[in-house]
């Protein structure tokens, strides 16, 4: 009796101690389950995924989420993904596989009025890639890294629309900024310029050889740039910069050289022609009356005496044709630096007869001849063209009258590019005339002649025409060509 008492005493006393040792458990069991679950906000239309780092690699989900959204879990990524269905609220338990639970989570799914606005935003910008759209903190986030800037441009263009509704935070992508600088140099095509992109800003470097050439750099730079996007936040202060950093240097022009040498070579071409052909039939007799009566008072004797005298008393008959021409060549040359005014000067001193103030005659003096006054500039350093610039008066001797001398004048002045070595006729005049005269008598003829039998026919043609020629020649020094001249004129020395 005594042994089955110590035995159950035995019994009751190891029960109690299995009691303890499991009791710990017990409350390690209530207490985990007394945690507080973490509560997750889920808008309609918007995935969402939360880090889980210590699930098991199969889970078990349990609780009243399924009406609201689905979950899923990424063992790779150890990534929960909750997709909203339904608006509502539901719990989910997160169990191993021996019914422990993990973790647990209260999840509340809602509407906004940014599921539209997302919604509209993502079909605008569907077609660039490399950026998302959410929602974060009640506001439409774009953010992402995009490649061209008419990318980045119409993102701007589409979050602008909705003002306070939706915020921008897309970047050039450093690949693309640095792909924009290679399409700058090569558009600038000096080999000496260099483009690099440093912290959204192009940076133009190297040595141009002018300052329009360093500008020109930096205009094609600044049309490859995109307009700034900028968002203003409280707090936080803009940094505006320039998106084109000129650092180019403008190389020192080296020391101007002498001027190139151009010879100027004028001539002047005058051809005269003139017909003269006259006919003419004159008989025209005529009585000078030469009688006188005298006086006489010593024998009271009176002496008269009857004279006359015919003039032109045969008829005359004159046929004559004269013809003749000339031809008047003068050619002069003048070597003058390049943009140097050139003078040509050929003119004659012809004198004359004048009367001065107290009434004595004096010797006065009028110049006749070839004035020429030539302006030469090339076109460009390397050019073989060059623009003249060209002032020309030719003045001839008509006659001489009592005022003085008759003269005719000729002026040209023009501009012209002629190519070196060439020849340019700048202008010229050309004068015709003609005349026929029927029965026109002579100075000389009688006033009152006895018989007039008179007739005649003459007729006269002139003609007369000259050309202007200028043939500019680009030399290498002055002395150049000067072999052909002693050639001409047999100079030995």
């Amino acid at each position: 009796m005594l042994a089955k008492i110590l035995r159950v005493c035995l019994a009751f006393f190891f029960s109690l101690l299995l009691l303890g040792l499991l009791t710990p458990g017990a409350y390690a069991s209530d207490g985990e389950s007394g945690t507080e679950p973490e509560v997750v906000y889920l808008t309609q239309g918007f995935e969402e995924v939360i880090n889980v780092p210590d699930l098991p690699t199969k889970p078990k989900f349990e609780g009243e989420f399924k009406k609201v959204t689905n979950v899923s879990y990424s063992s790779d990524n150890h990534q929960l993904k909750f997709v909203p269905k339904n608006i509502g609220s539901g719990t989910l338990t997160i169990k191993n596989l021996r019914g422990e639970k993990i973790k647990e989570y209260v999840i509340t799914v809602r509407k906004s009025n940014l599921n539209r606005v997302a919604r509209e935003v993502s079909t605008l910008l569907r077609e660039i890639e490399g950026i998302t759209v959410k929602i974060i903190n009640n506001k439409v986030i774009v953010d992402g890294e995009v490649l061209l800037p008419r990318d980045l441009n119409r993102i701007h263009s589409v979050v602008s629309q909705y003002a306070d509704m939706a915020s921008n935070i897309v970047r050039m992508s450093p690949h693309a900024r640095k792909k924009i600088a290679e399409f700058i140099e090569r558009d600038i095509n000096n080999p000496e310029i260099h483009v690099r992109s440093v912290n959204d800003t192009f940076i133009l470097e190297g040595v141009s050889n002018s300052e329009d050439e360093k500008k020109r750099a930096e205009i094609i730079a600044k049309t490859y740039v995109p307009d700034p996007v900028t968002t203003s936040a409280p707090g936080v202060r803009n940094i505006a910069r320039a998106p084109v950093v000129n650092l180019i240097s403008v190389r020192s022009a080296p020391a101007a050289g002498p001027k190139k040498i151009i010879q100027l070579v004028v001539h002047y071409v005058e051809l005269k022609k003139d017909y003269t052909r006259g006919f003419r039939f004159q008989w025209t007799p005529d009585v000078t009356d030469n009688s006188e009566v005298q006086f006489s008072n010593k024998n009271d004797n009176i002496l008269s005496t009857i004279t006359g005298t015919i003039s032109n008393l045969l008829p005359k008959l004159n046929w004559a044709k004269q013809h003749g021409h000339a031809r008047v060549l003068q050619s002069t040359s003048i070597i003058v630096e390049n943009g140097t005014k050139g003078l040509i000067n050929s003119v004659t001193a012809v004198p004359f007869q004048t009367i001065n103030q107290i009434g004595s005659p004096s010797t006065s003096f009028q110049e006749v001849g070839i004035k020429s006054d030539i302006t030469p500039n090339l076109v460009s350093e390397n050019s073989d063209s060059v623009s003249l610039q060209i002032s020309f008066e030719l003045s001839g001797l008509m006659g001489i009258t009592d005022q003085g001398p008759l003269l005719s004048r000729n002026n040209i002045q023009t501009s012209v590019t002629v190519r070196s070595g060439m020849s340019a006729a700048i202008g010229g005049l050309v004068q015709n005339s003609s005349g026929t005269d029927y029965n026109k008598l002579p100075q000389n003829v009688s006033a009152n002649p006895i018989i007039s039998l008179y007739t005649s026919k003459s007729f006269r043609k002139d003609q007369s025409q000259f050309v202007v020629f200028v043939t500019p020649i680009i030399k290498s020094s002055a002395s150049s060509g000067s072999d052909e001249i002693k050639k001409k004129f047999r100079l030995r020395y």
